[in-house]
Protein backbone atom coordinates (compact mmCIF):
# COMPACT_ATOMS: atom_id res chain seq x y z
CA UNK A 1 0.00 0.00 0.00
CA UNK A 2 1.26 3.94 -1.03
CA UNK A 3 -0.01 6.96 0.09
CA UNK A 4 -1.59 9.18 -1.87
CA UNK A 5 -2.54 12.77 -2.58
CA UNK A 6 -5.48 12.43 -0.06
CA UNK A 7 -3.80 10.74 2.89
CA UNK A 8 -0.36 11.85 5.10
CA UNK A 9 2.21 9.60 5.49
CA UNK A 10 0.88 7.37 8.50
CA UNK A 11 -2.90 6.87 6.31
CA UNK A 12 -4.88 9.46 7.80
CA UNK A 13 -6.49 11.85 5.66
CA UNK A 14 -5.18 14.74 4.37
CA UNK A 15 -4.62 17.59 1.96
CA UNK A 16 -4.01 17.23 -1.53
CA UNK A 17 -1.21 18.88 -3.83
CA UNK A 18 -2.39 22.53 -3.46
CA UNK A 19 -3.44 22.41 0.08
CA UNK A 20 -0.15 20.74 0.78
CA UNK A 21 2.05 23.47 -0.85
CA UNK A 22 -0.22 26.10 0.17
CA UNK A 23 0.00 25.07 4.07
CA UNK A 24 4.16 23.51 4.14
CA UNK A 25 5.33 26.20 1.54
CA UNK A 26 5.27 29.24 4.49
CA UNK A 27 8.73 30.49 4.75
CA UNK A 28 11.38 28.62 6.85
CA UNK A 29 8.85 25.55 6.96
CA UNK A 30 12.18 23.19 5.50
CA UNK A 31 14.18 24.91 7.66
CA UNK A 32 12.06 24.31 11.04
CA UNK A 33 12.91 20.43 10.40
CA UNK A 34 15.85 20.26 8.40
CA UNK A 35 18.50 20.11 11.54
CA UNK A 36 16.21 17.16 13.30
CA UNK A 37 15.90 15.51 10.39
CA UNK A 38 19.60 15.43 9.82
CA UNK A 39 20.33 14.62 13.55
CA UNK A 40 18.34 12.04 13.44
CA UNK A 41 19.26 10.31 10.27
CA UNK A 42 22.92 10.35 11.26
CA UNK A 43 22.63 9.39 14.46
CA UNK A 44 20.47 5.83 13.41
CA UNK A 45 23.22 5.35 11.02
CA UNK A 46 26.07 5.52 13.58
CA UNK A 47 23.69 3.44 15.80
CA UNK A 48 24.19 0.82 13.09
CA UNK A 49 27.19 1.20 11.47
CA UNK A 50 28.38 -2.50 12.61
CA UNK A 51 25.46 -3.25 9.34
CA UNK A 52 27.95 -2.08 6.71
CA UNK A 53 30.61 -4.10 7.84
CA UNK A 54 32.50 -6.01 5.33
CA UNK A 55 32.19 -10.41 5.51
CA UNK A 56 35.28 -12.41 5.80
CA UNK A 57 34.60 -13.36 2.18
CA UNK A 58 34.39 -10.69 0.67
CA UNK A 59 36.93 -10.74 -2.10
CA UNK A 60 35.13 -14.05 -2.82
CA UNK A 61 33.46 -14.58 -6.25
CA UNK A 62 30.59 -15.24 -4.66
CA UNK A 63 29.99 -12.28 -2.56
CA UNK A 64 26.90 -10.26 -3.05
CA UNK A 65 28.53 -6.57 -4.00
CA UNK A 66 25.19 -5.20 -3.83
CA UNK A 67 25.00 -6.16 -0.56
CA UNK A 68 28.39 -5.65 0.94
CA UNK A 69 30.44 -3.24 -1.05
CA UNK A 70 27.55 -1.39 -2.63
CA UNK A 71 26.26 -0.45 1.10
CA UNK A 72 29.64 0.38 2.18
CA UNK A 73 31.00 2.64 -0.77
CA UNK A 74 27.50 4.51 0.02
CA UNK A 75 28.09 5.25 3.30
CA UNK A 76 31.50 6.66 2.60
CA UNK A 77 30.61 9.05 -0.58
CA UNK A 78 27.19 10.28 1.53
CA UNK A 79 28.81 10.34 4.59
CA UNK A 80 31.71 12.39 3.22
CA UNK A 81 29.70 14.99 1.69
CA UNK A 82 28.05 15.37 5.04
CA UNK A 83 30.79 15.67 6.69
CA UNK A 84 32.13 18.36 4.32
CA UNK A 85 28.65 20.50 4.33
CA UNK A 86 28.29 20.60 8.04
CA UNK A 87 30.06 23.27 10.38
CA UNK A 88 33.20 22.11 11.75
CA UNK A 89 32.71 21.56 15.76
CA UNK A 90 28.80 20.30 15.40
CA UNK A 91 27.76 16.66 16.64
CA UNK A 92 26.85 15.52 12.73
CA UNK A 93 30.01 16.87 11.30
CA UNK A 94 31.85 14.77 13.86
CA UNK A 95 29.46 12.10 13.51
CA UNK A 96 29.74 12.18 9.58
CA UNK A 97 33.51 12.12 9.91
CA UNK A 98 33.70 9.33 12.44
CA UNK A 99 31.41 7.09 9.51
CA UNK A 100 34.10 7.49 6.90
CA UNK A 101 37.05 6.65 9.06
CA UNK A 102 34.87 3.53 9.48
CA UNK A 103 34.60 2.90 6.12
CA UNK A 104 37.57 3.63 5.74
CA UNK A 105 38.90 1.17 8.23
CA UNK A 106 36.75 -1.96 6.42
CA UNK A 107 38.49 -1.31 2.94
CA UNK A 108 41.92 -1.71 5.42
CA UNK A 109 42.79 1.85 4.24
CA UNK A 110 42.45 0.78 0.83
CA UNK A 111 44.64 -2.44 0.52
CA UNK A 112 41.06 -4.01 -0.36
CA UNK A 113 40.10 -2.00 -3.09
CA UNK A 114 43.70 -3.29 -3.89
CA UNK A 115 43.38 -6.82 -4.34
CA UNK A 116 39.61 -6.26 -5.84
CA UNK A 117 41.16 -4.11 -8.60
CA UNK A 118 43.90 -7.05 -9.28
CA UNK A 119 40.77 -9.61 -9.09
CA UNK A 120 39.03 -7.32 -11.46
CA UNK A 121 40.81 -5.05 -13.51
CA UNK A 122 38.04 -4.58 -16.17
CA UNK A 123 35.20 -3.55 -13.22
CA UNK A 124 34.52 -0.16 -12.70
CA UNK A 125 33.56 -0.54 -8.70
CA UNK A 126 36.59 -0.77 -7.12
CA UNK A 127 37.66 2.43 -8.86
CA UNK A 128 34.36 4.19 -8.09
CA UNK A 129 34.50 3.14 -3.89
CA UNK A 130 38.20 4.67 -4.28
CA UNK A 131 37.40 7.76 -5.54
CA UNK A 132 34.56 8.19 -2.82
CA UNK A 133 37.61 7.87 -0.34
CA UNK A 134 39.85 9.84 -2.48
CA UNK A 135 37.54 12.92 -2.79
CA UNK A 136 37.87 12.83 1.06
CA UNK A 137 41.21 13.35 0.98
CA UNK A 138 41.82 9.29 1.86
CA UNK A 139 44.53 7.53 -0.43
CA UNK A 140 46.37 4.66 -1.66
CA UNK A 141 49.51 4.82 -2.82
CA UNK A 142 49.36 1.06 -4.62
CA UNK A 143 45.82 1.60 -5.48
CA UNK A 144 46.75 4.23 -7.26
CA UNK A 145 50.05 2.87 -9.02
CA UNK A 146 48.08 -0.02 -10.18
CA UNK A 147 45.18 2.19 -11.34
CA UNK A 148 47.10 4.70 -13.45
CA UNK A 149 48.04 2.15 -16.55
CA UNK A 150 44.47 0.38 -16.60
CA UNK A 151 42.65 3.50 -16.34
CA UNK A 152 44.96 4.25 -19.74
CA UNK A 153 43.44 1.26 -22.02
CA UNK A 154 41.38 1.26 -24.24
CA UNK A 155 39.10 -1.01 -22.52
CA UNK A 156 38.47 0.96 -19.98
CA UNK A 157 37.64 4.04 -22.21
CA UNK A 158 35.07 2.00 -24.54
CA UNK A 159 33.33 0.08 -21.08
CA UNK A 160 29.79 -0.25 -22.34
CA UNK A 161 27.52 1.21 -19.64
CA UNK A 162 24.94 3.78 -19.30
CA UNK A 163 25.70 7.29 -20.16
CA UNK A 164 24.78 8.40 -16.47
CA UNK A 165 27.17 5.92 -14.91
CA UNK A 166 29.80 6.74 -17.27
CA UNK A 167 29.53 10.22 -16.13
CA UNK A 168 29.64 8.82 -12.66
CA UNK A 169 33.11 7.32 -14.09
CA UNK A 170 34.32 10.79 -15.38
CA UNK A 171 33.74 11.82 -11.79
CA UNK A 172 35.84 9.24 -10.11
CA UNK A 173 38.01 9.85 -12.05
CA UNK A 174 38.37 13.62 -11.17
CA UNK A 175 38.28 12.97 -7.95
CA UNK A 176 41.18 10.60 -8.01
CA UNK A 177 42.91 13.45 -10.12
CA UNK A 178 43.61 11.71 -13.70
CA UNK A 179 42.56 12.86 -16.98
CA UNK A 180 39.04 11.83 -17.60
CA UNK A 181 38.68 9.02 -20.44
CA UNK A 182 36.07 11.16 -22.23
CA UNK A 183 34.21 14.51 -22.10
CA UNK A 184 31.43 14.96 -19.73
CA UNK A 185 29.54 17.28 -21.45
CA UNK A 186 29.63 14.59 -24.38
CA UNK A 187 28.35 12.20 -22.13
CA UNK A 188 25.44 14.72 -20.11
CA UNK A 189 24.20 15.15 -23.54
CA UNK A 190 22.90 11.46 -24.00
CA UNK A 191 21.67 11.01 -20.57
CA UNK A 192 17.80 11.20 -19.87
CA UNK A 193 18.44 14.68 -18.39
CA UNK A 194 20.78 16.15 -20.78
CA UNK A 195 18.01 15.33 -23.49
CA UNK A 196 15.53 17.45 -21.94
CA UNK A 197 13.22 14.21 -21.86
CA UNK A 198 9.58 14.94 -22.00
CA UNK A 199 8.44 15.57 -18.03
CA UNK A 200 5.94 13.66 -18.14
CA UNK A 201 7.68 10.45 -19.44
CA UNK A 202 9.23 10.52 -15.54
CA UNK A 203 8.75 7.22 -13.75
CA UNK A 204 11.29 5.26 -11.22
CA UNK A 205 14.49 4.20 -13.60
CA UNK A 206 14.87 7.75 -15.00
CA UNK A 207 14.37 9.23 -11.87
CA UNK A 208 17.16 7.55 -10.09
CA UNK A 209 18.87 8.05 -13.38
CA UNK A 210 18.26 11.62 -13.33
CA UNK A 211 19.44 12.55 -9.72
CA UNK A 212 22.40 10.69 -10.20
CA UNK A 213 23.41 12.39 -13.27
CA UNK A 214 23.28 15.24 -11.17
CA UNK A 215 25.40 14.12 -8.13
CA UNK A 216 28.02 12.95 -10.97
CA UNK A 217 28.32 16.18 -12.66
CA UNK A 218 28.37 18.34 -9.61
CA UNK A 219 30.19 15.89 -7.45
CA UNK A 220 27.68 14.87 -4.94
CA UNK A 221 26.28 18.81 -4.68
CA UNK A 222 30.36 20.14 -4.32
CA UNK A 223 30.08 22.10 -7.53
CA UNK A 224 26.46 23.38 -8.72
CA UNK A 225 28.22 25.85 -11.09
CA UNK A 226 28.60 22.74 -13.32
CA UNK A 227 24.91 22.27 -14.30
CA UNK A 228 24.25 24.22 -17.48
CA UNK A 229 21.65 27.08 -17.38
CA UNK A 230 19.10 25.39 -19.67
CA UNK A 231 19.01 22.05 -17.39
CA UNK A 232 19.03 23.92 -14.35
CA UNK A 233 15.58 26.04 -15.66
CA UNK A 234 14.16 22.10 -16.57
CA UNK A 235 14.60 21.14 -13.40
CA UNK A 236 13.68 24.17 -11.67
CA UNK A 237 10.68 24.00 -13.50
CA UNK A 238 9.33 20.22 -13.16
CA UNK A 239 11.06 19.01 -9.89
CA UNK A 240 7.85 20.47 -8.19
CA UNK A 241 5.66 18.10 -10.17
CA UNK A 242 7.69 14.92 -9.89
CA UNK A 243 8.39 15.30 -6.07
CA UNK A 244 4.54 15.45 -5.30
CA UNK A 245 4.13 12.11 -7.58
CA UNK A 246 6.80 10.40 -5.22
CA UNK A 247 5.20 11.90 -2.03
CA UNK A 248 1.64 10.34 -3.43
CA UNK A 249 3.24 7.40 -4.56
CA UNK A 250 5.01 6.32 -1.16
CA UNK A 251 8.44 6.71 -2.58
CA UNK A 252 10.49 8.78 -0.17
CA UNK A 253 14.17 7.15 -1.22
CA UNK A 254 13.55 9.07 -4.52
CA UNK A 255 12.14 11.78 -2.17
CA UNK A 256 15.15 12.47 -0.94
CA UNK A 257 17.32 12.45 -3.95
CA UNK A 258 15.00 14.56 -5.94
CA UNK A 259 15.37 17.37 -2.59
CA UNK A 260 19.14 16.58 -2.90
CA UNK A 261 18.94 17.14 -6.74
CA UNK A 262 17.41 21.00 -5.73
CA UNK A 263 19.88 21.55 -3.06
CA UNK A 264 22.46 21.15 -5.72
CA UNK A 265 21.09 23.63 -8.77
CA UNK A 266 23.35 26.70 -8.77
CA UNK A 267 22.04 29.70 -7.38
CA UNK A 268 18.87 30.68 -4.58
CA UNK A 269 17.60 27.41 -3.44
CA UNK A 270 14.76 26.57 -4.83
CA UNK A 271 12.64 27.43 -1.13
CA UNK A 272 9.09 26.70 -1.96
CA UNK A 273 9.74 23.22 -3.18
CA UNK A 274 11.84 22.55 -0.45
CA UNK A 275 9.50 24.15 2.40
CA UNK A 276 6.65 22.13 0.31
CA UNK A 277 8.45 18.48 0.87
CA UNK A 278 10.87 18.50 3.84
CA UNK A 279 8.08 18.33 6.26
CA UNK A 280 6.29 15.77 4.55
CA UNK A 281 9.70 13.65 4.53
CA UNK A 282 10.02 14.58 8.71
CA UNK A 283 7.01 12.66 9.52
CA UNK A 284 7.93 9.83 7.53
CA UNK A 285 10.88 9.65 9.28
CA UNK A 286 10.81 6.84 12.37
CA UNK A 287 11.50 8.54 15.63
CA UNK A 288 14.68 6.41 15.99
CA UNK A 289 15.75 8.31 12.57
CA UNK A 290 15.54 5.60 9.78
CA UNK A 291 13.21 5.97 6.59
CA UNK A 292 11.92 3.56 4.40
CA UNK A 293 12.44 3.23 0.91
CA UNK A 294 9.21 3.23 -0.07
CA UNK A 295 5.43 2.38 1.58
CA UNK A 296 3.31 3.40 4.38
CA UNK A 297 5.71 4.68 7.42
CA UNK A 298 5.56 2.13 9.99
CA UNK A 299 3.64 2.58 13.50
CA UNK A 300 6.34 -0.07 15.19
CA UNK A 301 8.10 2.19 17.96
CA UNK A 302 10.91 -0.63 17.84
CA UNK A 303 14.08 0.48 17.25
CA UNK A 304 14.21 -1.60 14.19
CA UNK A 305 10.88 -0.89 12.43
CA UNK A 306 12.14 -1.97 8.77
CA UNK A 307 14.90 -4.85 7.80
CA UNK A 308 18.22 -3.02 7.57
CA UNK A 309 18.23 -3.51 3.60
CA UNK A 310 14.85 -1.95 3.07
CA UNK A 311 15.63 1.31 5.07
CA UNK A 312 19.83 1.69 4.76
CA UNK A 313 19.63 3.57 1.61
CA UNK A 314 16.49 5.70 2.44
CA UNK A 315 17.98 6.93 5.76
CA UNK A 316 21.57 7.88 4.40
CA UNK A 317 20.03 9.71 1.43
CA UNK A 318 17.41 11.44 3.65
CA UNK A 319 20.60 12.81 5.70
CA UNK A 320 22.57 13.50 2.56
CA UNK A 321 19.95 15.69 1.44
CA UNK A 322 18.81 17.60 4.82
CA UNK A 323 22.30 18.54 4.93
CA UNK A 324 22.85 20.01 0.98
CA UNK A 325 19.35 21.33 1.95
CA UNK A 326 20.11 23.41 5.10
CA UNK A 327 23.79 24.41 3.09
CA UNK A 328 21.73 25.81 0.18
CA UNK A 329 18.83 27.47 2.22
CA UNK A 330 21.48 29.06 4.71
CA UNK A 331 23.08 30.85 1.32
CA UNK A 332 19.62 31.47 -0.29
CA UNK A 333 18.57 33.58 3.32
CA UNK A 334 22.08 35.22 4.30
CA UNK A 335 22.13 36.38 0.19
CA UNK A 336 19.10 38.39 0.55
CA UNK A 337 19.44 38.98 4.28
CA UNK A 338 16.24 37.12 5.08
CA UNK A 339 14.75 33.93 4.72
CA UNK A 340 13.11 34.20 1.03
CA UNK A 341 10.62 32.19 -0.68
CA UNK A 342 10.38 31.98 -4.69
CA UNK A 343 8.46 34.46 -6.27
CA UNK A 344 9.88 34.54 -9.72
CA UNK A 345 9.79 31.13 -12.11
CA UNK A 346 12.63 29.48 -13.08
CA UNK A 347 14.53 30.13 -16.66
CA UNK A 348 12.60 27.85 -18.53
CA UNK A 349 9.10 27.32 -18.44
CA UNK A 350 8.09 25.03 -20.93
CA UNK A 351 9.41 21.36 -22.10
CA UNK A 352 11.38 22.12 -25.18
Amino acid sequence: MTTTATEDPQGRPGPGPEERASSSGACGAALAVLPGVLSSALAWTDAHRTRFALPDDVLEPRTQVNATLKPLGELAQLGSVIRRTTAPGTPEHERAGDLVTYAWGQVHEGALLLELLRAEPFAAYPYEIYAAFAGYGLRHEGFEALARPLTATRAWAHTEQHANRQLGLVNSERRVGVVTHTDAGGVLSRTWLGGLSEPWMFEGPSGYALTHTVFHLTDWGRMPDRVPEKIDGYLRTWLPAWADGCLESGQWDLTGELLAVAASLPGPAPVELLDAVWPVLADVQHPTGCVPETGVPAGDPSPDPYPFIDCYHSTLVTAFAAALSLGSLRRTREGTGEQTRETTPGRERHTP
